[in-house]
């Protein structure tokens, strides 16, 4: 890939190596070996030569997916290690301080997603597009730029968030103080995450997760231990954990982020980043809205039990979410090698990952009633359960949905991957209110179902234009294309 397309601006900082194109193998016959068989035009000398291509070409495609069954694995890894630190902070915090401090410590989590959405939209996401598998010089220096990027966005969003938790009140100002303190070494230890994957070291991403619960794990227990259990300084372990981990980066890619270069790297992936940014955050805030909808609506009791339904089927989410970090470098990988094929990769992940999400449900139907209901949710599993085909109809809606926007990141279609974004979260939010008005919690989950399926055409229908734009038709041979659609050029580096 030339690295000036990379960049998606000519003269740019990534411009000093390019990629060739390299020229079809074909086989030649080792020399001499027409003349041992007798006869240089016997076919029988040119059939273990055949063979022998055959056997490489079936032993490299093996290769290629037993690499990429280990980067998904790494993938799954870490997103669990991710997930389940989080989930046991909540745990904790809910069984230690109470409902109010953990209602507290949930607007302070909200806040923190709303914010990674916007870093991810303008560094990350940019570099698992654009220089996904890239050769180790490009990559370093795209992730300096990259890390430098989502360090900025934590200074600058931990700063507005200290101005603003002055003006809090008392019982949510000492946890927005911590948040606020530890934003820029949460959005660094993100932005390792994902440099990680794009360079397929998912391994480094999983050991940097494993490094933060290591470091939280003792935190929590001295501060138990010298009596300093609240709010404030449980957000501030979570944070400070996070943020040691993110000093753990540097030494794992031997790259020092730069803070000085995140205008220029903004600059360069204007046409990515910012779209990104909204489509992050046009998410975010679809969620946001449906939820307190369902409250102002029906109470805190209904939006228990939806939260409740979706704690049921949260390992599948988790599951998706950790394919998700490795799918867009996949995607990318073939793109490069094989564009004809991006579109039956798509299909395929898409359908793998909705056939999972519905063998999950059915088993969640059927072993609910006996027994793990109670044992998972106690005495609300029986108003909760009704709630559950819906949901499990909108995970394998999600599921169908990830291999087309996987495929949509790859070709850098940020415009059409915008465009599916808004929609979805239009309809996300309009349908799951609307169904609230009409049928209570069950039209919540129901809306919430008919909306995500909504949004699972509207993404493949962009995905086939994309693809129809780029010119790369499936099954049939077409141009290598650049993730922002252009062809590369063919310079030789000397």
């Amino acid at each position: 890939m030339a690295a000036a397309d990379a960049t998606g601006a000519a003269g740019s900082r990534f411009a000093d190596t390019v990629d060739t194109v390299p020229p079809e193998r074909t086989y030649s016959p080792p020399a001499g070996s027409a003349a041992r068989s007798g006869s240089p035009n016997r076919p029988r000398a040119e059939a273990p030569g055949g063979e022998a291509e055959a056997r490489r070409s079936l032993t490299g495609h093996w290769r290629l997916a037993r690499h990429m069954v280990g980067r998904l694995s790494w993938g799954l890894g870490d997103q669990a290690v991710s997930s389940l630190t989080n989930a046991l902070m909540s745990v904790y915090i809910a069984h230690t301080l109470g409902a109010v401090q953990f209602g507290v410590f949930g607007l302070a989590y909200l806040t923190y997603v709303f914010v990674l959405n916007a870093s991810r939209g303008l560094s990350t996401d940019p570099l698992m597009v654009r220089f996904s598998g890239a050769s180790l010089p490009i990559w370093r220096r795209a992730v300096r730029d990259c890390t430098g990027t989502a360090l900025c966005v934590g200074l600058v969003a931990g700063s507005f968030v200290l101005g603003v938790a002055i003006l809090l009140p008392e019982a949510t100002r000492h946890a927005f103080i911590a948040l606020g303190l530890t934003l820029p070494g949460l959005m660094l230890q993100d932005s390792w995450r994902y440099s990680f994957f794009a360079l397929g070291r998912g391994s480094r991403a999983f050991f940097n997760d494993v490094a933060w619960a290591l470091t939280l794990a003792p935190t929590m227990l001295l501060l138990r231990a010298f009596g300093h259990i609240n709010v404030f300084y449980a957000v501030l372990a979570w944070g400070g954990s996070g943020t040691v981990a993110a000093a753990i980066g540097p030494l794992q890619a031997h790259v020092i982020p730069k803070l000085s270069h995140a205008v220029s790297w903004l600059s360069e992936t204007r046409d990515l980043g910012l779209r990104y940014l909204a489509e992050g955050v046009s998410g975010s805030l679809a969620n946001q809205l449906r939820t307190y909808g369902l409250g102002l609506m029906l109470g805190l009791a209904a939006v228990g039990y939806v939260q409740a339904c979706v704690t049921l089927v949260g390992p599948m989410l988790i599951v998706f979410v950790g394919i998700s970090l490795v799918l867009i470098p996949e995607a990318a990988r073939v793109l490069r090698r094989s564009p004809q094929r991006l579109l039956l990769f798509c299909l395929l992940t898409s359908v793998g990952l909705a056939t999972a999400g519905l063998a999950y449900g059915i088993v969640a139907l059927i072993a609910l009633p006996a027994g793990i209901g109670n044992l998972l949710l106690g005495a609300i599993w029986r108003p909760t359960y009704p709630l559950l085909v819906p949901t499990i109809i909108g995970v394998v809606g999600q599921g169908m949905a990830i291999g087309a926007g996987a495929g949509l990141h790859a070709l850098g279609a940020s415009r059409r991957s915008l465009r599916a974004s808004y929609i979805s979260a239009m309809t996300l939010a309009a349908f799951s209110l609307a169904g609230t008005a009409v049928w209570g919690a069950e039209g919540f989950v129901c809306g919430t179902a008919v909306s995500i399926w909504c949004g699972v055409l509207v993404t493949w229908w962009q995905l086939h234009r994309a693809l129809r734009d780029a010119n790369i038709k499936s099954g049939k041979s077409a141009a290598v294309v650049q993730p922002s659609g252009r062809k590369p050029p063919r310079k030789v580096v000397r």
